[in-house]
């Protein structure tokens, strides 16, 4: 899994509310088997018009300035609905790196970590000033996510403190998925193991 530590950035301002995991990767969608190539149809539903693939010129990541976003904002409540842990795949293959939003659905929240995704929590004043000020520049002005330091800097040098689990902190840090996460105490499970051996032979028995 790709490290996070610290980004600079585009933010695209999708300031829509209760942003579901249907809407971030519709149903028709996830007819695919890997997990790359869901980038494309990220926000499927609102990105194109009438079904096909012409894009909708007023949907921001439409929006020649918003193209290369790498951070997304929104209103509170983003990834609720569905478990589909896809959605956080179209957001990671479309090139998003951290969402910044005053709250999350908590299965969604929990499955960017695994992914690489930074799921930032911030005040919805604070949201609606980082948009606020990246709409005002039409794009240009750059927004920093530091994991490290847990701050976001707007546009402008304001900064804004977040907290995040220390665990999933770490994980994301230093690119540890769930297995590689474990694998540090290898020689301790292994050990474990060993001393189980000899009170419970029974349990290693084939």
């Amino acid at each position: 899994m790709e490290k996070f530590t610290v980004i600079t950035g585009i933010a695209a301002p999708l300031m829509r509310r209760n942003i579901d995991t249907d809407a971030i990767i519709p149903g028709k969608e996830l007819m695919k088997v890997a997990k790359s190539g869901y980038g494309e149809g990220l926000f499927g539903q609102w990105r194109y018009i009438d079904g096909n693939r012409m894009e909708d010129p007023d949907f921001v990541l439409n929006r020649p300035q918003y193209r290369k976003a790498i951070i997304l904002l929104a209103r509170a409540n983003f990834g609720c609905g569905s478990s589909r842990e896809v959605a956080v795949w179209a957001l990671r293959d479309f090139g998003i790196r951290c969402i910044i939003t005053p709250s999350y659905g908590f299965i969604f929240y929990n499955n960017c970590f695994k992914n690489g995704l930074l799921p930032v929590i911030l005040t919805g004043e604070q949201v609606e000033e980082l948009a606020r000020q990246v709409e005002q520049s039409e794009g240009k002005g750059m927004v920093t996510v530091d994991l490290e330091k847990c701050i976001v800097t707007a546009p402008d040098g304001q900064t804004f403190p977040f907290t995040v689990n220390r665990v999933l902190r770490e994980a994301l840090l230093e690119g540890l998925d769930a297995i590689d996460a474990t694998l540090r105490f290898e020689h301790e499970i292994s050990a474990f193991q060993e001393r189980d051996k000899v009170k419970r032979p029974w349990i290693y028995q084939l």
